[in-house]
């Protein structure tokens, strides 16, 4: 299946694709503050450079994307053009943060994934981010 766009204009589209202050990363950084936690952003000098940083407690949380990290969810679907492009892209991003994950639990930290399809049920990502990372010790 051909490409509907040009190269020019794909290139374009994909320079747009921000890596950092996603969508999904803005809705978990709300929800991890307004439950009381305070947190780092982007520690580069961490393995994978996780999105949300504990320092305190040595944990991290990163908020992936399901088309772009290979979640296996109908969000995470391969597209049907560019197979020969995309697959080994994808790929390539799954055994990286497989990679970084184990890095970061080798040196100390506890990591955590959320996904962008588990936003949908903000109740549930709530519950999970609260039993990893304990209390908040905001003052109620």
């Amino acid at each position: 299946m051909p490409d509907l766009v040009t190269t020019a204009k794909r290139s374009e589209i994909m320079r747009a694709v921000k890596s950092a202050d996603t969508g999904p990363e803005i809705a978990v950084r709300k929800m991890l503050h307004r439950l009381g936690y305070r947190y780092r952003l982007h520690r580069r000098d961490l393995p994978g450079t996780p999105d949300i940083v504990f320092p305190g407690r040595r944990k991290v949380v990163f908020v992936h994307g399901c088309f772009w990290h290979g979640h296996l969810c109908r969000y995470g679907r391969l597209p049907r053009s560019k197979i020969e492009y995309w697959q080994p892209k994808i790929e390539a991003n799954r055994k990286r943060d497989v990679r970084k994950l184990r890095e970061l639990r080798r040196a100390g930290w506890e990591a955590l994934v959320v996904w962008q399809c588990e936003l949908k049920h903000e109740t549930r990502v709530v519950q999970k981010l609260v039993s990893f990372l304990g209390p908040s010790g905001r003052r109620v």
